[in-house]
């Protein structure tokens, strides 16, 4: 994927959650009435538009430094996802998105 891709598709991503969180929850599965579900899907949709923006700016550098936070965001998701069946449903949306930007960004920059 190239950089802008990654940045298109983060910025889509992170829109969708800052303006329809409920929407986007429920069709990954979720229960969008879940203690700070909808709260946490609009943090996120915002943290995803300013890595958008951000890889826009500065292809390579951010690039790179996304596909490791997204990296780490996955992770973090597939523990939660492990000890809350619960949220086991959003985490495991989450981690998968988280996984496909993360490796798209890696990818765009190459592996270093």
């Amino acid at each position: 994927m190239r950089p802008g891709v990654v940045a298109l598709t983060g910025a889509a991503f992170g829109a969708a959650l800052l303006w329809q969180p409920r929407r986007v929850l429920a069709l990954t599965g979720a229960d969008p009435d879940l203690p700070g579900a909808v709260v946490a899907a609009r943090v996120l949709g915002a943290r995803h538009v300013l890595q958008a923006v951000a890889i826009s700016a500065a292809p390579t550098q951010a690039a790179r430094w996304s596909g490791r936070i997204d990296g780490l965001h996955a992770a973090s998701m597939l523990a939660l996802a492990t000890i809350s069946p619960e949220y086991r449903r959003a985490a495991l949306a989450s981690a998968g998105m988280a996984g496909v930007l993360g490796a798209g960004a890696t990818r765009s920059v190459g592996f270093s």
